[in-house]
């Protein structure tokens, strides 16, 4: 958790831990008028680590969020950052061909679970049995590679 305080100290943004208690579904939020990202109190550390990181995401960026809990691409950038600040992609590809379960991945990793998913989906890209991870353009443009078959 160190390691987001610094990234928040960073980006410019304090942390605060308190308690939510205008919505139960509220697990955290960003106020950009303020620079401060708000975490629930009282959540295991791995959904803590998920919230800040994903809230962060949300600073990093900008996002002026309306309070929605909606899919939006806003939420699905946000969910992206947190995945790639919380997960090192040459452990994840090791860990993944001992065995892609996600819930092991993410005792393995010590992230939560919603970590992996977001992980998978906005970081991995899977050809035939192998999956790639950071793909970039030009001449060795596959740099993290772990067979899945």
């Amino acid at each position: 958790m160190r390691e987001l305080f610094e990234h928040a100290a960073q980006l410019g943004v304090s942390v605060h831990m308190a308690h939510i208690d205008d919505d139960p579904h509220l697990l955290g939020y960003y106020a950009p008028d303020r620079s401060i990202v708000v975490v629930r109190l009282g959540m295991i550390r791995l959904q803590t680590d998920w919230v800040l990181a994903h809230e962060l995401g949300h600073a990093k960026y900008g996002h002026r969020c309306l309070g929605t809990y909606a899919d939006t691409a806003a939420e699905r950038q946000a969910n992206a950052y947190a995945a790639a600040l919380l997960i090192d992609p040459t452990t994840y590809a090791q860990l993944e061909r001992v065995d892609p379960d996600q819930h092991w991945l993410a005792e393995e990793l010590d992230v939560h679970v919603d970590a992996i998913f977001a992980y998978e989906r906005h970081h991995l890209t899977a050809l035939t049995g192998i999956t790639y991870t950071r793909p970039r353009l030009g001449l060795g443009q596959w740099i993290h590679r772990a067979l899945t078959a």
